[in-house]
């Protein structure tokens, strides 16, 4: 019998990497992408599980990047989607590019939204089938200077609930993991690294966070938020006003924060 499949968007580092490694130690199949020419040599890493890895180079910010994702399963089933692929933005809003902030738009929320549909249509004609979406506990509050990037993560964590109703009584399951800040290259790419969540020497470490979200996808949870500190914060968003999280979320995100 051959292998079941496994899609990983965002495989290149961090907590999609990981979850790659996860999938393969499991026997799944991957078909791994980022945007990123390292793509390339994360593959080369997963092949030490003895699993067929393909890696996908492509912009999943695109409509043309998804479905260049789509042709290299050949038609095969998709058992697993994994998708973590997501672009950060830090800084004021007024003082962002358009193109830039666009392009996490595109990436975090038109572009998954995309991919989501197409696997999701699939994967209920079949009757079975799991999706992980990465989604955040920035979701759940303001991002003050994170503005635009924490509102496409509370997109992921709403959409996903949906989803999952949706596709209740399919035979497919939709879990949510919402991670808090990862020791990943996400601060350092979305300009982060003058402030005080950026330079945090106690963020989780992505292997720990991807075993959560992993597990939470096997046992087909809802969702996950990982790490006690992270549950805490996202039961606290629940209870205290939106003026008071946008400002704490200020002395965590605002530039120049960063610890000496």
């Amino acid at each position: 019998m051959a292998n079941k499949l496994a899609i990983v968007t965002g495989a290149s580092t961090g907590i999609g990497f990981e979850l790659a490694h996860l999938a393969a130690k499991d026997g799944y199949d991957l078909i791994v992408v980022a945007d990123e020419p390292l793509i390339n040599a994360a593959s080369e890493d997963l092949k030490a599980h003895g699993t067929e890895v393909t890696a996908v180079e492509a912009d999943l910010s695109t409509f043309e990047g998804n479905d260049q994702l789509l042709a290299a399963t050949g038609g095969r089933p998709i058992d697993i989607l994994l998708a973590n692929a997501g672009r950060g933005l830090g800084r004021a809003f007024v003082d962002q590019d358009v193109a830039d902030w666009r392009r996490v738009i595109d990436t975090n929320v038109t572009g998954t939204t995309y991919l989501l549909q197409k696997i999701a249509q699939q994967m209920a004609a079949r009757g079975e089938g799991k999706i992980l979406i990465v989604g955040s506990i920035a979701g759940l509050m303001p991002g003050s200077f994170q503005a635009v990037y924490n509102g496409t993560k509370a997109y992921l964590d709403s959409f996903s609930y949906a989803l999952r109703e949706e596709l209740r009584d399919t035979g497919v399951t939709v879990t949510v993991l919402m991670p808090g800040p990862t020791e990943t290259e996400f601060f350092d790419r979305a300009d982060m690294m003058d402030t005080k969540v950026g330079t945090d020497d106690k963020k989780e470490d992505p292997a720990a966070t991807a075993r959560h979200g992993w597990d939470a996808l096997l046992a087909g949870a809802g969702h996950v938020v990982s790490g006690w500190k992270n549950k805490l914060q996202a039961a606290m968003s629940h209870i205290t006003p939106d003026s008071l999280l946008a400002r704490k979320h200020r002395d965590m995100a605002e530039p120049g924060t960063a610890k000496e």
